[in-house]
């Protein structure tokens, strides 16, 4: 049982303490400026969450380094966050999200971004986040195997295995002992 979304808070914001582990998110559409605080921030839209995120200056210093400043163009891209417990607010440490990786960058980069204190800078490490891969087609490989009972088998074991759909796994199941009541068949 993943208690992900019983740790969510009862806030309008993706909070550092959900990211027990690190999450990677897509940008969706929507993002916009929005005041907190009588101070601007960035509130970015992200796919299949109901609330924004709001980076901190000096994440969005990473985000504009690596993507630009224009964050319509920022929609389809993929970051991974993850909650650094050595965030200070104040004299406080409280943790906070921090950007790990990055889609649409060629290489690892090394960023100057905004740090806590007057003026202060340092250096923000970002590695580059693999494309994602791409949902395997279980139907058309079914259709491929046809009636080779090896290759049923070895498609139901890599479906079984990557957590495909029960439907996914029945219909090769059916497919494979379809060949097998042929085989019967033709046997007598």
């Amino acid at each position: 049982m993943d208690i992900t979304e019983a740790l969510a808070p009862n806030s309008d914001q993706l909070d550092a303490i959900e990211l027990v582990e690190p999450r990677t998110f897509t940008i969706d559409t929507g993002s916009r400026l929005g005041k907190r605080e009588r101070k601007v921030v960035v509130e970015i839209r992200l796919v299949d969450f109901d609330r924004v995120w709001r980076p901190s200056k000096g994440m969005l210093d990473v985000l504009a380094a690596c993507w630009g400043k224009d964050g319509k163009q920022w929609v389809g891209r993929r970051v991974t966050l993850y909650r650094d417990e050595n965030v200070m607010y104040g004299r406080e440490k409280r943790g906070g999200t921090r950007i790990s990786h990055l889609s649409h960058i060629d290489g690892p980069r090394d960023v100057t971004i905004r740090a806590s204190g007057e003026g202060r800078t340092q250096q923000w490490h970002v590695e580059p986040l693999a494309a994602p891969t791409p949902p395997r087609n279980w139907i058309a490989e079914l259709e491929q195997a046809g009636t080779d009972l090896d290759a049923l088998r070895a498609l139901h074991a890599a479906a079984r295995t990557a957590g495909a759909g029960k439907d996914v796994l029945e219909q090769i199941a059916a497919a494979g002992r379809a060949v097998q009541a042929g085989e019967a068949d033709a046997e007598q």
